[in-house]
């Protein structure tokens, strides 16, 4: 719907259809998370973070024993400068230190969505149809860039977010951990809801109440997977499909992912969720750039239906692409659940005959056409036909199959 700031107060307002994103820069340098629930006409400064002295939450300024980045609810938050929760990225300079303070410098608020660098996203045909705040922190011994994305859409209840780190520097800097989002809010009794399985039964639902200490689902298969899904939910303990507090996360992305979910010790949660950083190291050189896959987020406040609406609706109309997506399908038939290994040239057509009057259009030949692929435990892979299955090859099947 709209991105707003507001200089007095250092705030940023991002309004979707039905909730409201609140930010605020905290002393000129911290980016700090303030909210995100149902929507709010315009933001008038009536709340704001209380700080007081907690025992062992050290202080990133001596003189004041008030503030601590341990207690702080971020945006985007690093180790080393008193916050001893999961930091949702971990740099190693060229002389070894990983510790970088990325604080604010500028921002930044565009017509539209950039596009993401070789990775898969979300997508606008009009720059009418959202707006984007970039908020730029800046590590100035290191020199590392890091620019938080937020993307606002008018006609859609979401917000997508990626970050993208630049080396100002003239070393190397390596990116050892790099997720897309982190976000800080307090602990209501909340749930966490992941869809979980394995090949053939995937994505159950399973819940469990937030407890002190971290709560991940992970995938290190080289996939997202059959076991784990990228997605997670966290509710209200009353929330069901039509009624209570939803906030649903998403990650585009097919690979390794790790999505957590920390409950410190004054019950404040931090959701984060991006690429598995088991055995990554992103080698950043001299004026390179990294970017992070995206992720979208759902505010309901009408249960899982609604954000699971919410969901299909995006990716329906701005994730899948092409001449297909606002028409119904082409039909196809795969003959391995009719035949597995035990076809012919025959079999093969004669199951094509009785498909085509049904309306399908595309006959799909799947496993067992290789050279003497008699059962699972052989010839995978060896793409020379089987001459007693089809002894004209494929070509003459093809060819009958399209007659």
């Amino acid at each position: 719907m709209s991105i707003t700031y507001s200089p007095e107060h250092n705030v940023f307002h991002l309004k979707t259809i039905h909730s409201s994103y609140i930010i605020q820069i905290i002393r000129g340098k911290y980016v700090a998370h303030l909210g995100w629930y149902s929507i709010l006409q315009e933001w008038n400064g009536s709340y704001s973070l209380q700080f007081i002295d907690r025992s062992f939450s050290p202080n990133p300024e001596s003189d004041d024993r008030t503030f601590s980045l341990d207690t702080l609810p971020q945006e985007y938050p690093g180790y080393g400068r008193t916050d001893f929760r999961s930091p949702a990225y971990t740099v190693q300079y060229q002389d070894g230190s990983r510790v970088a303070d990325l604080w604010y410098k500028e921002y930044r608020i565009i017509k539209g969505k950039p596009g993401l660098d070789k990775l898969p996203g979300t997508y606008i045909e009009n720059n009418q149809e959202a707006d984007t705040l970039e908020i730029i922190l800046f590590d100035p011994v290191g020199r590392l860039r890091c620019i938080l994305s937020y993307t606002v859409w008018n006609e859609l209840d979401v917000i997508t977010r990626n970050v993208r780190f630049i080396n100002d520097s003239e070393n190397c800097i390596s990116l050892l951990q790099t997720m897309s989002f982190s976000l800080d809010f307090p602990n209501k009794k909340y749930k966490l809801l992941q869809l979980s399985g394995a090949h053939c039964r995937e994505r159950h639902i399973y819940t469990r109440t937030l407890v002190p200490g971290m709560q991940s689902i992970e995938s290190r298969r080289g996939t997202s997977s059959h076991q784990q899904n990228p997605f997670i939910a966290i509710l209200s303990p009353d929330a069901d499909e039509d009624h209570g507090e939803v906030f649903g996360f998403n990650l585009v992305y097919s690979g390794n992912f790790l999505a957590q979910v920390e409950v410190d010790q004054f019950e404040m949660i931090r959701v984060m969720m991006g690429i598995n950083p088991l055995n990554f190291h992103w080698v950043l050189n001299p004026g390179e750039q990294f970017q992070t896959p995206e992720v979208v987020m759902v505010y309901s406040r009408n249960g899982l239906g609604d954000m699971s609406r919410t969901f299909h609706d995006l990716y329906r109309k701005r994730l899948c692409r092409g001449k297909y997506r606002d028409t119904v399908r082409p039909i196809l038939i795969n003959n391995w659940e009719g035949t597995y290994f035990d076809f012919n040239e025959d079999k093969l057509i004669a199951l094509a005959k009785e498909a085509a009057p049904l309306g399908i259009e595309l006959f799909v030949l799947d496993d067992g056409w290789f050279d003497n692929r008699k059962d699972d435990k052989r010839s995978l892979g060896d793409w020379f036909p089987d001459k007693l299955k089809l002894p004209g090859g494929l070509k003459t099947l093809a060819e009958e199959i399209n007659k």
